[in-house]
């Protein structure tokens, strides 16, 4: 069995296709809102708040994970989401430049649900080839699902 970061227990017969750290404090992709999810980060590190986020991805379902810490070591809360296939409305990537300019691009995973967008910062991924398998792997595992 996978020892996952995100703590996730993988049912008999299940395989892991990735496993995703979520950037939870910026709430979009706007400059200004990865500036403000920044500083915001920045003071709950001083005050010893945590916010780690996972998605999880294997080839029977896919699910969100957020664990929330106080005191940089005690849990106070964890949230498990099992994604619906039929609530997934679109999955894709973005592609973007970042601080540098057009010279440095970050990809991002999203999915659109009736009830939520979800964006993951995929930190790894350096083409469009890579995020495009990591969008398939997704679809897969969602429709796999249905």
């Amino acid at each position: 069995m996978a020892n996952l970061k995100s703590g996730l227990v993988l049912n008999e017969g299940e395989n892991l296709v990735m496993e995703l750290e979520a950037e939870l404090w910026a709430s979009s992709s706007n400059f200004i809102a990865k500036i403000i999810g920044t500083i915001i980060r920045f003071i709950n590190l001083i005050l010893g708040n945590k916010r780690q986020g996972f998605v999880v991805i294997t080839d029977k379902r896919v699910v969100e994970i957020v664990q929330f810490k106080a005191l940089w070591v005690f849990n106070v809360g964890r949230n498990v989401k099992f994604l619906l296939p039929s609530s997934v409305k679109e999955v894709g990537y973005l592609k973007e430049g970042t601080l540098c300019g057009c010279f440095c691009q970050s990809y991002n995973l999203y999915y659109d649900a009736f009830t939520q967008r979800t964006q993951v910062l995929l930190s790894d991924i350096d083409s469009d080839e890579e995020a495009q398998k990591v969008v398939e792997a997704f679809y897969k595992a969602i429709s796999a699902a249905q």
